[in-house]
């Protein structure tokens, strides 16, 4: 009996070998599949089987969270492919605590998933006050998850799309998860960044054969390893000397592998190699069609347009007249007068940039720079124009004749659109990243950020959170890495500077009427800040000193002020007056440079 078996043992271990070694090897994408699927199994057992029985045991409150910071760190071993190919689930997992609104339909779904189980983990009192609703969400949370685990296992990968996503979540960490965006109560940032950028070093492992990230995948993470407290984070030496080196190299591996890049028309170019690359961003992103991209000569008659009164109804008004180039396109004013004496409701914003956001006003009614173009001027307190009038006596003039002809080739019927449109792409020109934050996060020579500017850098993105709606790089709503969609917060701005009441002005309720929108506004951006003066819808800060002040106390809520719906925490930031004008100081770095004179050029 030993013989045989001794026998048998050598040749099934031969026999297995053969089959083996005659089995086609794994694809990369299956094996990228398989190890994220462990991920995904490791989320939701955890869930099942460690979080919910605590939860429903009566833990103490320490072991509740311990548990929670637990289940943070297993989703984020599978953030970058839940938020790139499941991203409607995943705004219920991990978006921000604050209810969705469906603005077709009007609808408003209550908030659920790992930021609202937070709050309910980390009150302001220290006691947990509502178990069942704690218990109600981790169940919620467990479903999404089964949800995660069966759709996993179905979803067809191609290295473009994995390589794709694993580059965003590297800008993920940058953007977001290092500004404690999704960890605001926990204090888990750091922990949850290596969590994210371990998950991806893995995958990259699997396909990058010759390791050539890995170095930079180390680097961060002994550098994230070393911090000991988050105030002492310097975050801004770790995404120019650890993130963006990583997305490059990154990049590299992709070119190198000959894995092709996405056709995907967005505003982040998928072959951005960082953040802050001077053409990391497209400013005709958000254009309907190939036929609406930009031209210089489309740019030369928008901007000709733009400084001519003769768009108004009275022929005295400009684009000009409200967007002055002097003025950093803003106009220095609180509120400007309207055509019959009257101030407008709102204040005017910068036009720098402002193509890079996929929503216009303050309510966000807009949705395209042309749209935008033609309220403005159609607006009876604004310009009070005629499109159709204007066109008119427009191809009368030789010279527009000739320049719409040399815009649009080819055309043989002009109509309304056409001025909008060229309006619309000579505001897209004034795109421009180009400040000295810029070229130092370029690595540019003579480009330098002074100690001030540096601590208040870390201080927009830290203890001060100003990060956490102006996001990087772009300063504004326009949330990244997918850059698809931008936000609007309650602030309880107040009717007047020192006020306790707010601002009667309605916000997106007046178009979408919920209760999470009322005296909501569209985050705008603070590029160019020192220059844009005054600040808020309604002009009611004149100076950054005053907005910081706002925000420092709270806002609306924390200064007196009723706001039920305040999306902007309530509790004070305590910044010292030393720390106030360090942000002062960083955000004068975000001027931009602008190569454009006034005039009919």
């Amino acid at each position: 009996m030993k013989k045989t078996t001794t026998v048998f043992i050598p040749v099934f271990l031969i026999v297995l070998g053969l089959l083996f070694r005659c089995a086609p090897p794994m694809a990369p994408e299956e094996q990228v599949r398989q190890r994220c699927a462990a991920h995904f199994e490791a989320f939701h057992y955890y869930l099942s089987d460690s979080m919910l029985p605590v939860v429903q045991g009566g833990a103490s409150p320490e072991r509740l969270r311990h548990c929670f910071v637990q289940t943070r760190l297993r989703f984020k071993s599978v953030e970058w492919a839940a938020e790139y190919f499941m991203g409607n689930t995943t705004r219920f997992v991990n978006g921000p605590p604050v209810p969705e609104v469906e603005v077709e339909e009007q609808k408003v779904q209550a908030p659920e998933g790992l930021q609202v189980i937070e709050a309910l983990l980390y009150p302001a009192s220290g006691n947990i006050p509502d178990r069942a609703e704690l218990s109600r969400q981790v169940r919620l949370l467990l479903a999404r998850s089964t949800y995660y685990r069966k759709y996993w296992s179905e979803l067809p990968l191609g290295l473009p799309q994995i390589a794709d996503a694993l580059r965003l979540e590297v800008f993920r960490v940058t953007t977001l998860g290092i500004s404690g965006f999704d960890a605001p109560l926990a204090g888990t940032t750091v922990e949850e960044a290596r969590a994210a950028l371990g998950s991806v070093a893995e995958l990259v492992q699997l396909l990058d054969k010759q390791s050539l990230a890995a170095p930079f995948f180390r680097a961060a993470d002994a550098e994230l390893a070393g911090v000991r407290n988050l105030d002492g984070f310097d975050r801004l030496h770790f995404i120019r000397e650890r993130c963006s080196p990583l997305s490059r190299a990154l990049l590299q591996w992709q070119l190198r592998e000959g894995i092709s890049f996405l056709a995907d028309n967005r505003l982040l170019r998928p072959q951005a190699a960082t953040l802050f690359d001077a053409d990391a961003f497209d400013p005709d992103a958000f254009v309907a069609g190939s036929e609406l991209r930009s031209t210089p000569l489309k740019a030369q008659l928008g901007k000709r347009l733009f400084y001519d009164p003769v768009l108004s109804g009275d022929g005295k008004r400009s684009c000009a007249s409200c967007h002055r180039p002097d003025k950093g396109f803003a106009d220095g004013l609180a509120r400007n007068s309207g055509l019959s004496g009257s101030r407008l409701r709102r204040n005017t914003p910068t036009l720098l940039n402002a193509a890079l956001q996929p929503g216009y006003f303050y309510d966000l009614r807009a949705t395209n720079l042309e749209n935008q173009a033609a309220a403005v001027i159609r607006d009876p307190e604004e310009m009070h124009g005629n499109l159709a009038r204007s066109l008119k006596s427009l191809l009368a003039t030789p010279a527009y004749a000739e320049l719409m002809g040399h815009a649009f080739p080819g055309v043989d019927v002009y109509t309304e659109q056409h001025l909008q449109h060229a309006l619309a792409v000579y505001v897209r020109s004034l795109s421009t990243l180009s400040s000295r934050f810029d070229r130092y996060m370029r690595g540019e020579p003579g480009a330098v950020l002074g100690v001030e500017e540096r601590k208040g850098f870390n201080l927009f993105l830290g203890k001060a959170r100003c990060g956490t709606c102006h996001f990087l790089p772009l300063f504004n709503g326009t949330v990244p890495p997918s850059f698809q969609k931008i936000e609007s917060e309650v602030l309880g701005v107040p009717d007047q500077k020192g006020g306790r009441r707010p601002d009667p002005d309605p916000g997106r309720y007046a178009l979408t009427p919920v209760a999470p929108f009322l005296h909501a506004f569209k985050t705008t951006t603070v590029r160019n800040a020192a220059r844009t003066a005054p600040y808020m819808h309604n002009g009611v800060f004149a100076t950054l000193e005053e907005v910081i002040e706002f925000y420092d106390q709270g806002g609306g809520a924390g200064s007196g002020i009723e706001v039920p719906n305040q999306t902007l925490p309530a509790e004070p930031l305590r910044l010292t007056g030393e720390e106030q004008q360090q942000l002062i100081a960083f955000l004068s770095t975000l001027n931009d440079t602008l190569p454009w004179a006034p005039g009919r050029g």
